[in-house]
C-alpha cells in the first residue's frame, strides 16, 4: 500500500524535524556519544537515517542552547546531556505520551 501525502508529512515531522530528540535520547541512554556515530545508531533505533551534516548541525544547536556539552578526547569530540538537556527530554517525553494517549 502506498504511502499518502498526509503520512509522508506526518513521518517528516517526525524524524527529521525533530531529529534532536533521538539525538538527546541516544545521549541519555549511553552516557555520551560520538557525533560520527549517530547517523547509524539513529537508523537502528528510529528507523530513519538523517545525514551525517544534520545530525551535527543538531549537535551545535543543542549545544548552543545548554542541552548538551561537548569534551575532546584524543581525536574525537563526545556529547554529554546538561542537567537542562535532561529535564528538556523528560519534558518531551511527556507531552508525546500526552499525544498518544488523547489520539
Amino acid at each position: 500500500m502506498p504511502e499518502t501525502r498526509p503520512i509522508k508529512r506526518l513521518r517528516r515531522h517526525l524524524t527529521i524535524e525533530n531529529l534532536w530528540l533521538y539525538v538527546l535520547s541516544i545521549i541519555k541512554r549511553d552516557g555520551e556519544c560520538y557525533a560520527y556515530t549517530l547517523p547509524e545508531q539513529i537508523e537502528k533505533d528510529f528507523y530513519f537515517r538523517p545525514s551525517r551534516v544534520m545530525v551535527y548541525i543538531v549537535l551545535h544547536m543543542l549545544e548552543g542552547e545548554g542541552l548538551i556539552k561537548s569534551e575532546q578526547k584524543e581525536r574525537r569530540r563526545y556529547y554529554k546531556l546538561t542537567e537542562k538537556g535532561r529535564e528538556t527530554l523528560t519534558e518531551a517525553k511527556k507531552y508525546f505520551k500526552l499525544l498518544s494517549e488523547t489520539l
